[in-house]
């Protein structure tokens, strides 16, 4: 997906670095990034000072100020982690936990506030699929006008996760598909880890270069990528998203987590840009809703909200079940391919003690015990 636009300029160093021969690596080639190494070395040795303060925040630097970007040195030194409070909403007596704005896992949030006043008797009808999609994008058009960096959002998170909010909102869906106003999701490019141990420790884990390699900008002889996170940004003025001398940009990769009466249950997480709070959504409904067990809830069909009436729907979705949904006015289309319908991983603990797991059965992925 790279090859025609990343052959030349600050982008060659891209194929440098993953595809030296002008192709990636195959089955039983050998591949090699000394740049890798020797940044990595420099890390543990320094303690990651030379990331932010020494000789790697120097190369970035320099490569930014050489091909027009903006990332400087005092960039990387002002740089500090933040431990945030996690938020929440309580669905059928399970609490649902995502990371808060500028994190769209509010979004996820959202839309179970949503779909909670309804009761859900079945999985495989076409009333089940419509009410979820409708939800879906109400959610959606609420992040997308509202989530931003938390210091410039013009409605706070207790608003929008209020009882009265959600409501409000779930008056809006009737019989018919809903044209909402919000703007046309992209892909993304994340990987997501579920662990626990036998004492009680859990990690919903989630990363991302966003787009595959991210901006295929590579610092020479580092082997750092940059990613490309900041392409969220709006670009309207007055907006709480548009961007900003040290703003953070609407951000796709949400790690999820479900407790119930204070215990935990457990990680889960389901990768993929703007399909990941649907696929909170999907898979938090399977297992509460409609009971299914982690590797059920990641093996049922999917679909996924685009834009407006818009509708994508796996080859394995019920044909009857799309037919009733086109005639309530979805546009539905059949994708082939399922690697777009997000990839997930969870690991619930069950009243005794045991852990169980759930992997993506759509791409590469794994359960390991030990």
């Amino acid at each position: 997906m790279y090859r025609e636009r990343l052959r030349g300029g600050e982008f060659g160093y891209w194929f440098k670095t993953f595809a030296p021969d002008g192709k990636p690596p195959g089955p039983g080639d050998i591949w090699k990034s000394p740049g890798h190494a020797q940044s990595l070395e420099s890390i543990a040795e320094t303690k990651a000072e030379s990331f932010y303060k020494g000789e790697l925040a120097d190369k970035i630097d320099a490569f930014s100020r050489r091909y027009g970007g903006f990332l400087r040195k005092p960039d990387l030194e002002r740089y500090k982690p933040e431990w945030v409070e996690p938020i929440s909403i309580n669905y059928r007596g399970y609490d649902v936990w995502e990371i808060p704005p500028n994190g769209h896992g509010i979004v996820a949030l959202m839309a179970l506030n949503i779909l909670k006043g309804f009761e859900f008797t079945e999985k495989e009808t076409a009333v089940t699929y419509h009410r979820q999609v409708e939800a879906m994008k109400l959610a959606f058009a609420d992040g997308h006008k509202y989530v931003a960096d938390p210091r410039y959002m013009s409605v706070t998170v207790e608003e929008l996760l209020s009882e009265e909010y959600a409501e409000e909102r779930r008056k809006l869906i009737g019989k018919e598909a809903l044209e909402p106003a919000a703007g046309k999701p992209a892909k993304g490019g994340t990987v997501y880890l579920a662990a626990a141990d036998g004492e009680g420790n859990m990690v919903s884990y989630i990363q991302s270069n966003y787009m595959g390699f991210g901006s295929g900008l590579v610092v020479p002889g580092t082997g750092i990528s940059l990613h490309n996170r900041g392409s969220n940004f709006s670009l309207e003025p007055g907006h709480g998203n548009c961007i900003g001398p040290g703003k953070r940009p609407y951000h796709t990769i949400i790690p999820g987590f479900l407790s119930k009466g204070g215990k935990p249950v457990g990680p889960f997480g389901v990768m993929g840009g703007f399909m990941q709070p649907q696929g909170h959504v999907q898979v938090i409904m399977n297992v509460i809703d409609f009971h299914l067990n982690p590797q059920e809830a990641l093996d049922a069909p999917r679909w996924q909200w685009t834009e407006g009436r818009t509708v994508h729907i796996e080859h394995q979705f019920p044909g009857s079940i799309a037919q009733k949904l086109a005639g309530m006015g979805h546009d539905l289309r059949l994708q082939v391919d399922s690697t777009s319908f997000g990839r997930g991983q969870i690991i619930w603990r069950l009243d005794n003690g045991v852990l169980v797991g759930g992997t993506e059965p759509r791409t590469d992925g794994a359960i390991a015990a030990w």
